[in-house]
C-alpha cells in the first residue's frame, strides 16, 4: 500500500519494539574495557564474579546467577532446572513462553505448558487454583511451577501485593514461582518498589532478569532467589545452548547497567515515553487508547483500514487485529522528536 505524500518524515526511533533500541553509551564503553586482554572462558573471570556479587548486593542476598544468550534460553533452562518431565507450568494464555517462544519451554524440558485464562494480562489465584485439584493424581500432570511476567504481555504491572498473594498460593501448595522478567527495569520504576521488596520478600523463587530491552546488547541473567535451586542449573543449561564461551561480555554489561541504577533510570526515561506518547494521540479522532500506560507499551485501537498504512509510513505490531489494537513500544533511546514526529504521522494517516 502507497503511502501518502503528505505525511511528515517518519520518526528515526522505532515503536515496533524496545528490542529495536540501539545499546546504552555506557555499556557499550564497559564491552570495549572487557575487550582489553585475555580472560578464561564459560565465566571463570574477574567480570562475572563483580556482576554476581552486583546482584547479591542488589538483592541482599546470596543469589545465584547464571547467564545466557538471550530471554528464551534463559526461560527455558531457567524453567527446566526446576521441572520433571511429568510436572507442569501454570501461566497465563498470553504468556511469552506460551506465545512467543515457539513452544521451546515444553520442547526442551519435556513438561507440559499449561495455560490459563488472564485477567488483563495477569495471572491470579482464583483461575490458577482449579488445576491444583490434579495434585497426586497419576493420570494428569503435576503443577510444579507459577510463571508470570512481570511487566505482563498486555503492558499490566503486577503490584507487591499481586505477586505475593501468587507466592503464598503456591508454597502452601508446594509449588514454585517463576518469573519472567523481560521488562523488570520498567516494572520496579512504575510501581516504586525496589527488587527485594518485589521479589525477594513476596517471595519470587527464579526469575530472568532482563536487561536487553532496557540499553544491554544481548545476553539475560537467571536469578535464583533460592540458591539451592540452581544445583543442577549449571548443568542444565549447558545442555540447552545457552553457556557462553566469552561470558565476560554479558557480565560486562549487566555490572554496567546496575551501576549507579542505570537500569532503572534507562526503564524511568522509557516509561516517561509512553505516557507522553499517550498524551500526544489522546484528541486524534479514531484513536482509542483503552488504558493508560503503566510501563512501556501503549496498546491503542485504531480504524482497521489506517492500521496498514500507518505501517507502512513507520512500522509496529499488531496486537488483537479482532479488536484492530496494536502495540507501540518506546525504549530508553526514545527521544521527544520521536514521539512528536510519529504522532504528527498518526494524526495525518488519520485525517487521510
Amino acid at each position: 500500500m502507497t503511502v501518502p505524500t503528505e505525511l511528515p518524515p517518519p520518526p528515526l526511533g522505532s515503536f515496533a519494539s524496545d528490542n529495536a533500541a540501539g545499546v546504552s553509551p555506557e555499556v557499550l564503553a564497559a564491552l570495549v574495557a572487557a575487550n582489553e586482554g585475555p580472560a578464561l572462558a564459560y565465566g571463570e573471570d574477574p567480570w562475572t564474579a563483580e556482576m554476581v556479587a552486583a546482584f547479591r548486593d542488589l538483592f541482599d542476598a546470596p543469589v545465584e546467577v547464571l547467564v545466557g544468550w538471550g530471554g528464551t534460553g534463559a526461560n527455558v533452562f531457567g524453567l527446566a532446572s526446576l521441572l520433571q518431565p511429568w510436572q507442569s507450568v501454570l501461566c497465563t494464555d498470553t504468556a511469552h513462553i506460551v506465545v512467543d517462544e515457539c513452544g521451546a519451554p515444553a520442547r526442551f524440558t519435556g513438561s507440559a505448558i499449561t495455560p490459563v485464562p488472564h485477567v488483563d494480562g495477569k495471572l491470579e489465584v482464583a483461575a490458577v487454583a482449579p488445576f491444583l485439584h490434579w495434585l497426586g493424581t497419576e493420570h494428569h500432570v503435576q503443577p510444579r511451577v507459577l510463571s508470570i511476567s512481570q511487566v505482563s504481555e498486555m503492558g499490566t504491572v503486577y503490584s507487591v501485593d499481586e505477586i505475593a498473594a501468587l507466592c503464598d498460593f503456591a508454597h502452601a501448595n508446594g509449588l514454585l514461582v517463576h518469573l519472567d522478567g523481560a521488562r523488570i527495569a520498567n516494572a520496579v520504576v512504575a510501581t516504586g518498589a525496589d527488587v527485594r521488596t518485589m521479589l525477594r520478600d513476596a517471595g519470587v523463587d527464579v526469575l530472568t532478569f532482563g536487561l536487553t530491552k532496557d540499553g544491554a546488547m544481548y545476553g539475560e541473567s537467571v536469578v535464583y532467589l533460592r540458591p539451592e535451586l540452581a544445583e543442577h542449573a549449571r548443568f542444565v543449561r549447558k545442555q540447552a545452548g545457552q553457556l557462553p564461551s566469552k561470558a565476560r561480555f554479558v557480565s560486562a554489561q549487566v555490572t554496567a547497567l546496575l551501576a549507579d541504577e542505570l537500569w532503572l533510570r534507562n526503564a524511568e526515561h522509557a516509561n516517561a515515553m509512553a505516557r507522553r506518547l499517550a498524551e500526544l494521540v489522546a484528541d486524534v479522532p479514531g484513536v482509542r487508547v483503552p488504558r493508560p500506560p503503566e510501563a512501556n507499551s501503549l496498546f491503542v485501537q485504531l480504524p482497521p483500514e489506517k492500521i496498514r498504512p500507518l505501517q507502512d509510513w513507520s512500522f509496529f505490531w499488531e496486537w488483537d487485529l479482532s479488536q484492530d489494537m496494536v502495540r507501540w513500544m518506546t525504549s530508553f533511546a526514545t527521544t521527544d522528536d520521536d514521539l512528536d514526529r510519529f504522532a504528527a504521522g498518526v494524526r495525518a494517516v488519520l485525517a487521510g
